[in-house]
């Protein structure tokens, strides 16, 4: 299910116009106006082939930029008969226009007549309005007729909002969870007993009593099962490292089992005889003089027992250190706790979980309190910001995520989101708005077009508005079709 969001995209003040319109004869094909810093620019893109000129006319056509009462004349077009052409020839102190306007005979105007002005801004033209006049002159420069008509009515212009789309995640029918940790519990040289006031075996003990405590005190948890792999280190034999592994993590287990009185069948275990594979972690992050050597050893298909003492053998000094500073942390009681969790429907109390415990919260159930609330606020935005924390790896969490970025104007984040959420079409709609944001326009064009032919349609509205908000030439429309 998706969800769409209005947010204001285009913050450059730009308007384009993409079909003609028409003032008695002269037809304006296409407009543009832009401001860039201190200046504006104007450009206008007539076509007067059908102006009625008399033979003693003139036609003048003036843009000019209107707020209440101030108003500017810009540069003007005129349009001259073949008489007026050749008096005010000779007589140029008497022309409706100048040498900086434009200025063409009647049977020689072009088919189009690209008009290009630029001018300083000032504060007063926020939020001003083009009009197009029109004089005709007679034969003795009286004024014939005088008419004008708006081309934009406000602008900056009215700034494209398009939409975000945010998508539902899939309904977590059961949430089940799970905690997981290690616990180092000490041994005396063969035996299998736990002492708990050996070393500090009390402490370890306390991190799996504690990891069960934390979900089994909780009344929306549920314990579902516990699982315990100990691990013994590779010196002496591998029989007797078997022996011991298999009779220390039973011991583990009928300590948990009388501490908390769980059914049968509720923990099982395992056990790993020789932790060769915390060996070769700890010697490739390692700087041991032959560390290369001892891992072609580790990695080799020896026997275990003759694996161990080729170390030892060949690299006494190397292997010195391993047992003294690796192998206690090699014997090990790896633990996980599997539970489920109650699910939350009433927005109210999905709230007070998020701001508690959102660890508990499935991405539906953040859905459904982000609909709570209005979208882009504050709140909203902080919903979909702790749901990726939560779910950083999930391609819906990034997707929304990213939305809320792009809101705050986080463009950097956003992208780094929108790079995990995959690449299905909302996604490539997500990045072309990232694009669109940024004002990459030829950038967003590809994204927004495979979304489309991927059947979002809101991608095509995108594209529609980026043509008629902007400068693109007909190449660019062509291309996009």
């Amino acid at each position: 299910m998706r969800r769409v969001l209005a947010i204001l995209v285009i913050t450059a003040t730009v308007i384009v116009s993409a079909s003609a319109q028409r003032y008695d004869g002269v037809t304006v094909d296409r407009y543009a106006m832009e401001r860039v810093g201190d200046s504006l620019r104007l450009d206008i893109r007539f076509n007067a082939t059908k102006l009625d000129i008399r033979n003693n006319e003139v036609a003048v056509i003036t843009p000019m930029i209107v707020k209440d009462e101030e108003s500017i004349a810009l540069r003007s077009c005129g349009i001259y008969s073949r008489m007026r052409d050749i008096y005010y020839a000779r007589n140029e102190h008497l022309s409706p226009t100048t040498d900086a306007d434009m200025r063409f005979r009647e049977r020689r105007v072009p088919e189009t007549i690209d008009y290009h002005v630029v001018l300083a801004y000032a504060d007063w033209m926020e939020n001003c309005s083009v009009v197009i006049a029109r004089q005709g002159y007679g034969c003795c420069g009286g004024k014939l007729w005088s008419e004008s008509e708006t081309l934009i009515e406000r602008f900056p212009y009215e700034r494209y909002i398009p939409e975000m789309i945010y998508l539902r995640p899939e309904i977590e029918v059961v949430k089940t969870r799970a905690l997981r940790g290690s616990a180092y519990i000490d041994f005396p040289v063969s035996r299998t007993e736990i002492y708990l006031d050996y070393h500090d075996n009390k402490n370890e003990l306390r991190k799996i009593t504690g990891t069960i405590d934390s979900v089994k005190n909780d009344r929306d948890i549920t314990i579902r099962h516990l699982s315990i792999k100990g691990f013994a280190s590779p010196e002496s034999p591998y029989d007797n490292n078997a022996r011991l592994a298999k009779g220390r993590t039973a011991a583990l287990k009928a300590y948990v089992e009388n501490m908390y009185h769980f059914g049968e069948g509720f923990i099982d275990t395992s056990y790993e005889p020789e932790n060769w594979e915390g060996l070769e972690v700890y010697v490739e992050h390692s700087t041991l003089p032959h560390r290369n050597e001892i891992l072609a050893a580790i990695r080799s298909a020896r026997e275990p027992d003759n694996k161990e003492r080729f170390i030892k053998s060949n690299w006494p000094e190397d292997y010195r250190y391993l047992l003294d500073n690796c192998y206690p942390r090699l014997r090990r009681s790896d633990y996980v706790i599997e539970y489920e969790i109650r699910s939350y429907t009433k927005p109210e109390e999905i709230e007070a979980i998020m701001f508690t415990a959102p660890q508990k919260l499935s991405l539906e159930e953040f859905y459904i309190l982000a609909e709570s609330y209005d979208q882009g606020s504050d709140l909203y935005n902080e919903v979909w910001e702790i749901a990726i924390r939560m779910y950083p790896s999930d391609p819906v969490a990034n997707l929304n995520a990213a939305n809320t970025a792009m809101l705050k104007g986080d463009y950097t984040r956003a992208l780094r989101y929108l790079d995990k959420a995959g690449d299905s079409a909302e996604v490539l709609y997500g990045r072309g708005l990232l694009e669109v944001l940024c004002e990459n326009f030829d950038a967003a064009r590809p994204y927004l077009l495979q979304a489309e032919k991927m059947g979002l349609k809101k991608a095509r509205e995108v594209l529609d508005n980026i043509h008629n908000r902007w400068i693109v030439t007909s190449d660019d429309i062509e291309k996009n079709k």
